[in-house]
């Protein structure tokens, strides 16, 4: 941050002021990161009103609340030039649309405010009230020291309380969906298909001669091989008969889905009544019709939360891996229908676990940041009982924080954060045990947990399910690679140690210097008690405890993929892992494939996302799902759902690790690119962030490697180009440059934003 601020004022210094061409006004204004803070919903579908009339009529519309006394204003800053960026900037906010246009900033006139930064500008000026619409508008100065003209206002709306941070969320959305396949079957009965599994209601238009006609509908997620809405899914993949009694003449009707027990009970996440019950559907079977009854229009109203489509976009070479990518997109979208990330449609609760996978690749899908921090302080309050998960929470705040550059949920969370780190589990050389009678009242009420069986303790899960788990009969394996359970386990120890590294940088980020010195510490402390614990000196591979020889895919998985294996045991781990294949469910997937890519593993890591047997996320749509699936299939959980986001690890890893997008400094002030395509020929992607979005393609042959890159304004980069051999030559823009090498890649620091083309060859 410090080094743009340096840099685009230099710019200015070094440049003409004279200049009259006007740079393009800033876009995609947010509000507490909100987008489009003054749009207006009525039961979920999108109205006309403005934001003043759902203030005044709040149980008629609804609109995002924010709730902080002081939001903080974003925007993206738009520039064709490279190394277009932001000098300066003039925020404008009003009590009146009128005293804005006039440019009257009656509440808060920033006036020229000379910084490079567009994220989280704290609104000043007067005092907020609640319960009250403000108009704001902002224009910036580019490189040149040249205004551009002030964006188009927006608006936002504030809560009925504001305290000093709230996390704000727009509402829920309703959209109309019309079928995509109609067939006539056999029995003559009518199947209609949408195209693709969505949480969601009907709506039927019918014409009925008589006022005694009924019509049985049946809807569900999967079909028979004949067409029919199959009556008996296995596992949890759902199926519901409706039977809707008509009116004589031509009427709309929108039946209602009865609440399930299970999934709407007192820890669940309720649907609010402004949207309703809903079920997970994709096909609809109307049996035949008597004489005189005619369905005229069947539509579904899918629920989910506001979710932008176009944002994302990834295409490869690889067929497969394009399929794979959709499935994982459409389900960030899809399971969103709460506003939390939530276990699937069985339970429908926050689990860390789920959280993390599905904020990842939200992350990777759309640029959307509340849903995330949303989750992050229920699950902090609510905690479950795996202890893995507990310790997730801190990968959750950090990726918070990564990813959006706002620090105030941390900052909010910060103490209750540090219980979740389990030190109070810890022996003297500091790894930590739940099975050593430590668990005592006090420290489970510190973390905020009560199981569902009234049993306040943690218990080691390493993956899901576990032999005999919940969904399997007794004797079935389960998806933990027969860990071998011990006092002081590996797993648990290999996530305690990230933990630790994540508390260090947020601590670092709230500026806690004590902190971070103790913390840094520890994870040294802990790092070298897990090699000394858990490697095994003869075979270099990690064992699953202290007191066992058994070795796991999970334990070296997570030691690899957390950066706990020592640079003379990778050789042998990695030769482990390919002995293992995909040896855990779909939610240790998403470490196994992390540890592949962070050891650059890209060939096998490729290689599992387009695998084709029944442990892959081809099987997924192979079986007919179009969202992921709790488990790699029925046999190995016979309970699992299809609408399951903790499936979706490829989203993250395409874009994380495939195309080696990731964030240097937070909200992506600095970029780094890093593909890993292994064997992949071609590729392209685009990524949304806060900051506008980064385009990434590459083009791979025999000769040479090609890449083009766009980063948005504002932004700086870091280019990583795989190293073919040592006399590479290497080109941007047509022109010859010069790199060093770092490991397997040439690496050229510094990249400005605007689009670049690179060639190694």
């Amino acid at each position: 941050m410090i080094f743009q601020r340096i840099l685009c004022f230099g710019i200015v210094l070094l440049l003409t002021k004279n200049t009259t061409a006007q740079s393009i006004a800033p876009t995609a204004l947010r509000v507490d990161l909100i987008l489009n803070a003054d749009r207006v919903w009525q039961k979920g579908f999108a109205a006309n009103q403005t934001l003043e009339q759902a203030r005044v009529e709040k149980d008629g519309f609804q609109a995002a609340r924010i709730g902080s006394l002081h939001p903080r204003f974003s925007w993206v800053v738009n520039g064709n030039e490279p190394g277009a960026c932001q000098t300066a900037y003039q925020v404008l906010v009003a009590s009146s649309v009128q005293n804005l246009q006039s440019g009257n900033g009656d509440v808060w006139n920033s006036g020229k405010i000379l910084s490079n930064y567009q994220l989280n500008i704290e609104c000043r000026g007067k005092a907020l009230r609640s319960n009250t619409v403000y108009y704001w508008k902002v224009k910036i100065w580019d490189q040149k020291g040249v205004p551009t003209e002030f964006s188009k206002p927006a608006a936002f709306l504030t809560d009925s309380v504001l305290t000093a941070y709230q996390t704000p969320y727009t509402p829920l959305v309703k959209t109309v969906e019309h079928i995509k396949i109609q067939k006539k079957l056999d029995n003559g009965n009518e199947c209609y298909d949408f195209g693709d599994d969505a949480f969601g209601q009907l709506q039927f238009m019918v014409h009925a001669g008589s006022d005694r006609d009924t019509l049985r509908i049946h809807v569900g997620e999967a079909v028979r091989e004949n067409g029919a809405v199959e009556r008996n899914p296995k596992g949890t993949i759902r199926y519901r008969l409706l039977v809707l009694p008509l009116q004589k003449g031509t009427h709309l009707y929108n039946p209602l889905f009865a609440p399930d027990k299970r999934n709407t009970g007192p820890k669940a996440i309720h649907m609010p009544d402004y949207i309703g019950e809903v079920l997970p559907f994709r096909y609809v079977e109307i049996e035949k019709n008597m004489p005189g009854i005619a369905v005229t229009e069947t539509k579904r109203a899918a629920v989910n939360y506001i979710f932008d489509t176009t944002a994302a976009s990834f295409e490869s070479s690889d067929t497969l891996l394009n399929r794979v990518w959709e499935l994982c997109k459409h389900t960030m979208k899809a399971t969103s229908f709460t506003g939390f990330y939530i276990d699937g449609d069985r339970e429908r609760i926050p689990y860390e676990a789920d959280a993390l996978i599905n904020q990842l690749s939200h992350y990777a899908t759309d640029a959307e940041f509340n849903m995330a921090k949303r989750s992050l302080e229920y699950l902090i309050y609510n905690a479950t009982w795996p202890t893995e998960w507990s310790l997730q929470n801190l990968q959750i705040a950090w990726n918070d924080y990564l990813y959006s550059g706002d620090i105030r949920t941390v900052k909010k969370i910060y103490q209750e954060l540090k219980p979740k780190l389990l030190l109070a589990l810890a022996r003297e050389d500091g790894l930590i045990s739940t099975r050593t009678g430590k668990q005592d009242s006090a420290f489970t009420r510190s973390i905020h947990l009560t199981s569902f069986d009234g049993k306040t303790i943690l218990k080691d899960i390493v993956d899901w399910p576990q032999k005999g788990g919940f969904g399997l009969p007794a004797d079935y394996p389960g998806e933990s690679d027969n860990f071998v359970f011990t006092d002081y386990n590996s797993v648990v120890n290999a996530f305690h140690y990230q933990a630790l590294i994540c508390m260090k940088n947020l601590a670092q980020a709230l500026e806690d210097k004590t902190a971070v010195a103790f913390y840094e510490a520890r994870a040294a402390k802990v790092k070298q008690a897990f090699q000394k614990s858990f490697i095994d000196p003869q075979s270099g591979i990690v064992k699953d405890g202290e007191t066992t020889r058994h070795s796991s895919l999970h334990a070296n998985m997570l030691a690899l993929a957390f950066g706990l294996v020592p640079q003379q045991n990778k050789a042998a781990v990695l030769s482990y892992i390919r002995t293992k294949g995909m040896a855990c469910s779909v939610y240790g997937a998403q470490f196994l494939l992390s540890a592949l890519y962070y050891a650059d593993e890209a060939t096998y890591g490729l290689e599992l996302l387009t695998a084709r047997g029944k442990r892959s996320w081809y099987n997924m749509l192979h079986t007919g799902s179009t969202m992921t699936t709790e488990a790699w299939d029925t046999e190995y959980k016979n309970n699992q759902d299809w609408n399951h986001a903790w499936g979706s690890a490829p989203a993250n890893i395409i874009v994380r690790q495939l195309m080696g997008v990731t964030p240097l400094t937070p909200a992506f002030g600095i970029v780094e690119i890093k593909p890993k395509p292994g064997p992949l020929q071609q590729a392209a992607l685009k990524l949304p962030t806060l900051r506008g979005s980064i385009e990434v393609s590459f083009k791979k042959t025999t000769a040479s490697f090609q890449m083009k890159t766009r980063l948005p304004s504002n932004t700086r980069g870091v280019v990583c180009l795989p190293k073919r051999s040592d006399s590479d030559q290497l080109f941007k823009d047509g022109k010859k440059i010069a790199a060093k090498a770092e490991g397997a890649y040439w690496v050229i620091k510094d990249v400005a934003s605007g689009s670049a083309s690179w060639l190694v060859q």
